[in-house]
């Protein structure tokens, strides 16, 4: 895997409690889809401690000014979820990120240069998915550095067709699981979005 791939699987236990509940098999759609939303919101939070704009400014109070802390408006913020999964995590993070531009139909056209962009999908297997977005990204000059990757689960193999093809790239993750099934799916994985979100 190559050293420029960093992959951040923050240690709070929310995150691990509500990775448990897509783990198992006998949980609702219903508590599915609040957990995915639930790790959108803890995960988008801690990819944005060392990564959204901000500036520091003098702020009158009641006693004198001290010194502030600004997040940086003037930076736009696209949200790109891949469906369905993607969609649900974005529910949880747009609570932390409620100014970012919700683009639905895959990666836009004519994104401002300083802009930085996050994209959510359910769950990195084979990697593939996530590198062709990544790249669209790169066609338009949107480096690693102006992207975060927020994502459930991420198996290996989808983590070495990354490591290998996108440098700078920062994802953060619930957990890293080591294998694919027969079908192509992270084992143990959180199942199949699609299916245990009960979407027709």
């Amino acid at each position: 895997m190559a050293t420029s791939l960093r992959v951040v699987v923050p240690p709070h236990p929310l995150i691990g409690h509500w990775l448990t509940m897509l783990r198992h098999r006998e949980t609702p759609p219903a508590l599915y889809a609040t957990a995915i939303q639930e790790l959108g919101r803890w995960l988008t939070y801690e990819s944005l401690r060392d990564w959204l704009p901000h500036r520091r400014e003098i702020v009158p109070t009641s006693h004198g000014n001290t010194e502030g802390l600004v997040v940086e408006a003037r930076v736009p913020l696209l949200a790109v979820p891949v469906l369905p999964g993607g969609l649900e995590l974005w529910q949880g993070a747009r609570q932390v990120l409620p100014d970012a531009a919700l683009c639905l139909n895959g990666v836009p056209t004519n994104i401002e240069t300083n802009a930085g962009v996050v994209l959510f999908i359910d769950q990195i297997t084979n990697g593939e998915i996530t590198l062709d977005l990544v790249q669209q990204l790169q066609n338009q000059d949107i480096n690693g550095n102006q992207l975060r990757v927020i994502t459930v689960v991420c198996a290996s193999p989808g983590l070495r067709t990354l490591g290998r093809a996108v440098p700078e790239l920062t994802l953060y993750t619930a957990c890293i699981d080591e294998d694919l099934d027969d079908s192509g799916q992270a084992n143990p994985g959180i199942g199949d979005p699609l299916q245990r979100l009960n979407i027709r």
